[in-house]
């Protein structure tokens, strides 16, 4: 297909088409126009409700951000000027930009080549206070034939925004599990910005049960051939929440591959979930394989679930793409089988809800967290009585 050209908004500001071949990117926050939702990026997101962090609010407060780091990675606290901040990928949105203008301080956990880590890191990020706003950044290392497992877990309440960056080089292994359990009033909007190295393995799982509003933008971009990326995403959204999860996959390597699967649940009045899946084969990239899936499980009257999958293909040379989407409500033939076995019926409904993210839930690799979320669904569950 063809890539029209990006269009120069009338005071210089550049505006993106509808391609993401030419998607906008810049460090610089004065390069994006503020945000009025109806931009096709923003159209599903409520404005009213990030509190001023599209329009360049000020921080207020500071994050806490506490490193459990396994002993085989190094923990570093860095400036502004340092010079690997910023290698995995630039902002694409202008609260990222904002994010990367604001922030102070940085952190940065390497795990060195040829090593692989004996347990797992976790990184836990905890807002500023109610009423309160402010930017991070954090960068995960990986260098040649590393591997390592890290958990980022977010708590507490306020306003906050940042960039994620996952550098995994040449051979590298890595797992991270990001963990959305924030307080009912947190405001959280956050970039992932994932480079892959040459034959760099990445499993990226994202679990959002928290927060007023977060809003999560994942991006894969390979810097070599041979890179594997599964992004996956569980998500639970309760009465007046918005979750919404944004994926990109940039294949502009031969021989990658790449794998994204989101499923959700709702429940209550005005939830809302927003999955919105960006995948581009550039026509140098041969030999792509690639799927992306979105489920959703609408639970109660009043929710509200919106799922976009997208394919961009420049070359006729791939292994293969797809994609697919479904939203529902409880499968009537699966209650009645289990009914019919004597399973009373609210219990009935709990296994559907089980089985839907047992899946996703299998593939959580440290026991303790996998048997934490297990049981945050069942308090989700409970909420409404299913």
């Amino acid at each position: 297909m063809t890539v029209a050209e990006q269009t120069p908004h009338s005071h210089g500001v550049v505006v993106p088409d509808a391609s993401r071949a030419e998607w906008f990117t810049s460090f610089d926050v004065d390069a994006f126009e503020v945000p009025s939702g109806r931009e096709e990026i923003w159209r599903f997101t409520p404005m009213k409700r990030l509190r001023g962090l599209h329009t360049g609010v000020e921080a207020t407060g500071t994050a806490r951000v506490d490193v459990a780091a396994a002993p085989e990675a190094t923990v570093e606290t860095v400036g502004r000027d340092d010079k690997r901040l910023g290698t995995a990928g630039t902002p694409a949105d202008r609260i990222a930009a904002q994010a990367w203008s604001s922030f102070m301080q940085a952190t940065v956990i390497t795990v060195p080549k040829q090593t692989k880590a004996s347990a797992h890191t976790t990184v836990t990020v905890t807002g500023p206070g109610a009423d309160k706003v402010a930017y991070g950044h954090l960068q995960v290392r990986l260098e040649q034939f590393a591997e390592a497992v890290v958990v980022i877990d977010h708590r507490g309440s306020g306003v906050y925004a940042d960039n994620v960056e996952f550098v995994v080089g040449d051979g590298a292994k890595l797992t991270v599990v990001v963990i959305q359990d924030w307080a009912d009033d947190a405001v959280h909007v956050s970039a992932h910005h994932n480079k892959l190295g040459r034959d760099a393995t990445l499993k990226h799982f994202a679990v959002t049960l928290g927060g007023d509003l977060v809003r999560l933008t994942p991006t894969v971009t390979y810097g070599g051939a041979g890179g594997n990326a599964e992004l996956l995403g569980l998500y639970f959204a309760d009465a007046g929440q918005h979750l919404e999860h944004r994926t990109f996959v940039d294949h502009a390597q031969p021989h990658c591959t790449s794998d994204v699967t989101y499923k959700g649940a709702l429940q209550g009045e005005d939830a809302h979930t927003v999955w919105i899946g960006d995948v581009l084969i550039r026509a140098a990239a041969e030999g792509t394989q690639t799927f992306e899936l979105n489920r959703n499980l609408v639970l109660t009257e009043g929710a509200r679930a919106d799922s976009v999958p997208n394919l961009e293909i420049e070359t006729g040379e791939i292994a293969g793409a797809g994609h697919a989407s479904a939203t529902g409500r409880f499968d009537d033939e699966q209650l009645f089988y289990l009914q019919a076995r004597g399973i009373p019926e609210q219990a009935a409904r709990r296994l559907v809800v089980r089985g839907f993210f047992h899946e996703l839930l299998a593939k959580i690799e440290v026991p303790e967290l996998r048997e934490r979320l297990e049981a945050a669904i069942e308090v989700e569950l409970e909420a409404v009585g299913v």
